[in-house]
């Protein structure tokens, strides 16, 4: 259903709008690039920050855009369950093929709480894939909770951002080998697919998915040194994009690769600082993509 190499798409801004011209322009580039799937609306594209109506918006152009070529995950997470089942319905009229869902952050509910918020979007006729990334929320989806959920008909995979790859082994015997998992985290998507998982939502791909379409063909046909090659020239470059407030260094790269593409964050994001910079212009060069 998902799998292979899922750029966490950024949200491209201009005078504090979302502009929408540019945005096409990058999810068509993406899909030209060999993108397997699409994330509008995540962490990476300030999902935080759109109000209801862009974050709607951003969904449609998505799908639009992808004219079914690929599938569409939607950004839908909120720690108010009440919201969260609204952007879950949004995203479903909008056209997306699935949800992407945190468990709830701020407010960190304990494990019952976890599963309830989680099984009520998953009862709204759209498949669910999790997103457990405890660095963010606070709150860790376990093993024995993702279990339960993975037997609710609609939740499909996961996205694994924990950082801790025996969970990829955990959760295919909790939850079963047709469980999707997917890496959260580039730096160790060759490792967590090597353990059974099927793909990563990337950050780096926004920059390089040509890159990173074809190290995750490597790994799921099995070309363990063409994906290794592959690894240690994008290594850098995902490091880079984590040596200051996410997304403000992946913006950056983007405009570098990328002719005309603007850098713009919404507050309370900031540009990210000299040190940041010339690490991103570092690994782009270590890549071959500057």
């Amino acid at each position: 259903m998902f799998f292979g190499s899922i750029p966490a798409l950024v949200t491209p801004f201009a005078a504090g709008r979302v502009n929408e011209a540019a945005f096409r322009d990058l999810v068509e580039w993406q899909i030209d690039e060999g993108s397997n799937a699409l994330v509008p609306c995540g962490t990476t594209g300030e999902g935080a920050t759109l109000t209801d109506t862009e974050h709607r918006r951003v969904i449609e152009i998505t799908v639009e855009v992808a004219r079914g070529r690929v599938p569409v995950i939607a950004g839908c997470g909120s720690n108010n369950t009440a919201h969260a089942i609204e952007l879950t319905k949004a995203a479903k009229d909008a056209g997306a093929d699935a949800a992407l869902h945190v468990p709830p952050y701020y407010n960190r509910p304990n494990q019952e709480g976890i599963y309830g918020h989680l099984a009520a979007v998953a009862d709204l006729d759209i498949p669910i894939v999790l997103y457990n990334v405890p660095g963010r929320t606070i709150t860790d989806i376990s093993v024995e909770t993702m279990g339960r959920l993975s037997r609710l008909p609609n939740v499909v995979g996961v996205k694994d951002a924990t950082g801790n790859l025996g969970r990829v082994s955990d959760q295919r015997r909790a939850c079963g080998r047709e469980f999707i998992q997917v890496s959260g985290n580039d730096e160790t998507a060759l490792a967590f697919n090597a353990m059974g998982g099927v793909g990563c939502i990337s950050v780096t791909a926004n920059v390089a998915p040509k890159l990173c379409s074809r190290f995750q063909e490597a790994t799921r046909e099995g070309r363990w040194d063409e994906a290794l090659e592959l690894q240690d020239r994008l290594y850098p470059l995902h490091v880079a994009l984590f040596t200051d407030a996410s997304p403000g260094p992946v913006k950056y790269a983007l405009s570098r690769v990328r002719n005309g593409f603007s850098a713009e964050l919404r507050a309370p994001m900031t540009e990210p600082s000299a040190a940041s910079k010339k690490a991103v212009d570092d690994a782009l060069a270590h890549a071959g993509l500057a």
